[in-house]
C-alpha cells in the first residue's frame, strides 16, 4: 500500500466516523420526551387529599356541599315516563349492548310518533380517566346512541348528542357498582 492510499483510507474512515457522530447528534436533537405508551386511564382508586371523596366530594379535589346543580330550561317536562331512557356501557366502550335494543326501540317509537319532540342524548362516564379523554368518551357514547336511533328511523334534527363526561355522576362512589351506574346515556327530552 502506498502512502497516498493509506493518507485517503483514513480521510474517508474520518469522514465516516464525523457523519456517525453527526447523525447520532442529530437524532438525539430530534427526540421528543413524550410518552406514547402512557395509559390514557387513570385509575382513581386511592383515597382523595382533603377529604374530597367523602360526602359532598366527587373525587375532584373540591368540596361540592355549597355548590347548587345546574338546571337546564325545558328539560323538567315531557319526559315519557313508562319508558326507560337511559343506556349504560362496559368500562372504556362505547358500544352499544344488545340489552338495550328494547330502551332504544321504545324511544324512537315514541320520538317518530312525537315529530316536534326533542331529545338531548347526554353521554357521561365514570370517574377514572382524564377530563378531555372523559369528554371525547362521553361524545362517543352519545354518538353511538344517535347512530343507533337514526337507524331505526328517527330524524336527525330530534337529537341532539352531548358529552358531560365524569361531571354529573348518577352514583357517587370509588367502585364498580358506582362507576357501572355512571357509564351511560340518559335521553332527556326537552
Amino acid at each position: 500500500m502506498s502512502l497516498n492510499s493509506v493518507s485517503t483510507l483514513f480521510t474517508t474512515r474520518r469522514i465516516g466516523v464525523v457523519a456517525a457522530v453527526l447523525s447520532a447528534a442529530l437524532l438525539a436533537a430530534c427526540g421528543s420526551n413524550v410518552k406514547l405508551d402512557d395509559v390514557p386511564v387513570v385509575d382513581r382508586t386511592g383515597t382523595a387529599a382533603n377529604g374530597a371523596g367523602g360526602p359532598g366530594g366527587q373525587g375532584s379535589g373540591v368540596d361540592q356541599r355549597g355548590v347548587a346543580g345546574v338546571q337546564v330550561p325545558g328539560t323538567n317536562g315531557n319526559q315519557p315516563q313508562a319508558m326507560q331512557r337511559i343506556v349504560y356501557f362496559d368500562y372504556d366502550s362505547f358500544e352499544v349492548k344488545q340489552e338495550f335494543a328494547g330502551t332504544l326501540e321504545a324511544n324512537a317509537r315514541y320520538l317518530k310518533a312525537n315529530p316536534s319532540a326533542r331529545v338531548n342524548l347526554e353521554g357521561h362516564t365514570d370517574e377514572r380517566g382524564g377530563r378531555e379523554y372523559n369528554l371525547a368518551l362521553g361524545q362517543k357514547r352519545a354518538e353511538a346512541v344517535r347512530r343507533s336511533l337514526s337507524l331505526l328511523g328517527v330524524g336527525e334534527a330530534q337529537m341532539e348528542a352531548v358529552s358531560f363526561g365524569e361531571e354529573k355522576p348518577a352514583q357517587v362512589g370509588g367502585d364498580e357498582a358506582a362507576w357501572s351506574k355512571n357509564r351511560r346515556v340518559e335521553l332527556t327530552y326537552r
